[in-house]
């Protein structure tokens, strides 16, 4: 039988709760937002002691599923002021599914001193201490637990930013083989887990009973479709677009659209897309080889296998992974076109614990404002040590894009909520920017991700310029997006569900024989809409309302090259998206 686990920081105590009957069907993003709205006063500060921050995995995670070991985060984010769901690929996810832990919930006002550690077994959670770890990088603190629990257990932690409450803090997951490499990014979660002096988590799979799977046959009917889907699909098969290049490969794609945000949002293509992109990507792996690898998987999972481990020119491990949104934030967007750099700076926003999205567009906004030139790869190297360092320009960089453009009043700063754009420009790429404007999440590509139709011609064909029609979209894959998350399959089954019907069938067919339930795709926006309703009734709540649901004020009147276009989208089409 699934269980909640809630950990009291106050009193240092846990206990185990049976799954109430309302959120029985729920998982991943769906569960913890209920959760959050159900419990948090939408008031209250984000770092104080009645915010709570729950970890979930999704409703198939742990079970043979495809590419689904994800794991919802969610909480009240320190960045944006809203609710907020950050997931991330990992076997730490896939863990907590066979242990038939449904939630783990981190609550209550811990004492101001001392860092604590929450162990999880298949018989047992119990909280030590960790002011060992006080201070450690997240590699440093994989390599420990990892010895004294051994190398089979899960490992999740913050690093000295969450430890130092910085707004752009992730949390931090092992990958397959124990690298601190996988995050939950996206909303400075990790400065609410630092808050709580929870410094890690251990999960030792050892024992587990596995997923309760309601009907085995139609599980495995419905596993086989997806699967064939994604092995079939020219974006997620075997040798196929991200197994070969990764995410990166959209670097050129999207330059060459004039849709890659450059030089802080001013531009919408790069003259060095190439030299950072996927295809010089894969290349750069496979001559330097070494411990390089393309086609890595971030869980033993993953079919699609869109992950990397980038070498250093002897061959040696420099990081993992080089994604686009990473090679975008920390290149394109600042003007830097050295993959050693930009290496380099996802290498460093790892161990501390930071966003690399967060971390690119502060350091662009930064850049605006003289701090250090556009495309001076050491002198952003040099921020991101100042930030990992703790030091007061670190401490503005850390807090975030927003907070680093009141800081050095720019007024070019893409953000909304307070959460910094990701790799996608909305005034070339319009279903991005409603879905920027609207997200309960602040922007966020995955909230609802466009760019399929618009510019990959996935699922049917979009003009990115184009107005019309956007807020439907943009309000159907926001839907869909809540849908995987709630379930918490990797969203890139989307790109094959998009085209291939029998794979959409197959992944509705799997929830029901985990379920038991007779969901069809029909109620795959209906079930969407649900939780999209219940993190908007929270920011509403916490005090939003429509003039939050909006692009900054310089997208409506600076022409963004090559297009020379504007956001050039009304309040009455933004507002019309969830009206």
């Amino acid at each position: 039988m699934a269980k909640i686990l809630r950990v009291n920081m106050a009193q240092r105590n846990i206990i185990e709760e049976e799954v109430p009957e309302q959120l029985a069907l729920l998982g991943g993003r769906g569960l913890t937002s209920t959760m959050i709205l159900d419990e948090v006063p939408p008031g209250c500060h984000a770092l104080g002691p009645n915010n709570k921050l729950i970890f979930a995995p999704g409703v198939v995670t742990g079970s043979a599923a495809a590419s689904s070991g994800r794991i919802s985060v969610g909480s009240k984010s320190p960045l944006t002021g809203g609710i907020k769901e950050s997931n991330a690929g990992t076997p730490v996810a896939t863990m907590l599914g066979r242990l038939r832990i449904k939630a783990i919930v981190v609550e209550g006002d811990p004492a101001p001193e001392g860092w604590w550690l929450l162990r999880v077994t298949s018989d047992s959670a119990e909280l030590l201490p960790a002011d060992d770890l006080d201070g450690a990088i997240t590699s440093k603190v994989n390599e420990v637990l990892l010895e004294r629990y051994g190398n089979r257990v899960g490992i999740v932690t913050v690093g000295p930013a969450g430890e130092q409450r910085m707004a752009m803090a992730g949390i931090c997951f092992s990958d397959a083989e124990g690298r601190a490499s996988r995050y939950a990014g996206r909303g400075g979660l990790g400065a609410v887990m630092g808050a709580k002096r929870l410094k890690a988590i251990v999960v030792d799979p050892q024992g587990a009973p596995g997923v309760e799977i309601k009907d085995q046959p139609l599980f495995r009917k419905g596993g086989r479709k997806l699967l064939d889907a994604l092995q079939t699909h020219a974006v997620t098969k075997p040798g196929g677009t991200l197994n070969t290049y990764g995410t990166d490969a959209l670097v050129n794609v999207m330059s060459e659209a004039g849709g890659l945000p450059t030089r802080n949002f001013a531009r919408g293509n790069f003259e060095g897309a190439n030299k950072i992109g996927g295809e010089t990507l894969a290349e750069t792996i496979a001559k330097r080889g070494g411990k390089g690898l393309s086609g890595h998987a971030c869980h033993q999972g993953c079919v699609i296998k869109c992950s990397n481990i980038f070498p250093m020119e002897d061959g040696s491990e420099h990081v993992s992974v080089v994604e686009y949104e990473s090679a975008w934030a920390l290149g394109a967007n600042c003007e830097i076109d050295d993959l050693d750099d930009v290496a380099e700076m996802i290498r460093l926003c790892n161990e501390y614990g930071v966003d690399t999205i967060e971390a690119g567009v502060a350091i662009g906004v930064a850049m605006e404002a003289g701090v250090v030139p556009f495309g001076d790869g050491k002198g952003a190297i040099k921020l991101l040590n100042e930030m990992g360092e703790g030091t007061p320009l670190g401490h503005i960089i850390g807090n975030g894009a927003a907070f680093t453009g009141r800081a050095f009043g720019v007024v070019r700063v893409p953000t909304v909520k307070g959460q910094a754009m990701p790799a996608y420009e909305p005034r070339a790429v319009k279903g991005m920017g409603i879905t920027y404007a609207t997200s309960p999440m602040g922007a966020d590509h995955t909230a609802g991700y466009t760019v399929a139709q618009e510019i990959l011609g996935i699922g049917g064909s979009e003009d990115a310029l184009a107005v019309e029609g956007k807020a439907d979209l943009s309000r159907s894959s926001q839907a869909a997006s809540a849908f995987i998350d709630t379930f918490d399959y990797c969203l890139f089954i989307a790109f094959a569900i998009l085209d291939i019907d029998t794979g959409l069938e197959g992944m509705v067919e799997s929830i029901n024989g985990v379920l038991g339930t007779e969901y069809t795709t029909a109620d795959i926006d209906r079930i969407g809409m649900e939780v999209l309703r219940t993190e908007r009734r929270f920011n509403e709540l916490a005090g939003f309302t429509s003039a939050d649901d909006r692009l900054p004020e310089f997208m409506t009147y600076e022409p963004l090259p090559p297009h020379n276009v504007v956001a050039g989208v009304s309040e009455a089409e933004l507002d019309s998206v969830f009206a």
